[in-house]
């Protein structure tokens, strides 16, 4: 079984984490069938595109991961196995995804889950690796606001 280090050595292109915010960035999210992407699939993936602080374009796919998903991550979700029977193939959303992002700042809330997962799908059927920098959200919130939980 991998060990964080070893997880890390693997995405070693993988971008920097930043922790300002920038006015050009592009907001993202992932849904998943769980949380290792070595074995988990990635479901749906949705951003948003700003530049100079307004939303200036959107993306959003869902994706067919050829494996029934579980009733919590459809109730989590709000993704059924009936919606993704007829959802694109993951290498054709990946593809659109990786031309929509290009070399744009990612932000996400805990987006270390949404970058080691893309990162390790962008590899596997586009043999690139996401080397994007991203803000984590939840790092800043908790730097910002110490006394929460």
């Amino acid at each position: 079984m991998p060990t964080a280090s070893s997880s890390k050595n693997k995405r070693s292109q993988k971008g920097n984490s930043l922790q300002d915010f920038a006015s050009n960035f592009v907001a993202i999210d992932i849904e998943t069938t769980g949380l290792d992407p070595a074995h988990d699939h990635i479901i749906e993936i949705a951003a948003v595109k700003v530049q100079n602080d307004e939303v200036i374009d959107s993306f959003s796919s869902l994706i067919n991961p050829h494996t029934e998903i579980s009733d919590f991550i459809s109730q989590l979700t709000g993704i059924t196995n009936q919606n993704l029977s007829t959802a694109p193939e993951i290498k054709s959303v990946l593809e659109s995804f990786y031309n929509f992002i290009g070399t744009d700042i990612l932000l996400g809330h805990n987006i270390h889950f949404d970058i080691n997962f893309l990162y390790d799908n962008f590899e596997k059927y586009l043999s690139v690796p996401l080397r994007n920098d991203f803000v984590d959200t939840l790092r800043m919130s908790r730097k910002l606001i110490k006394n929460l939980d």
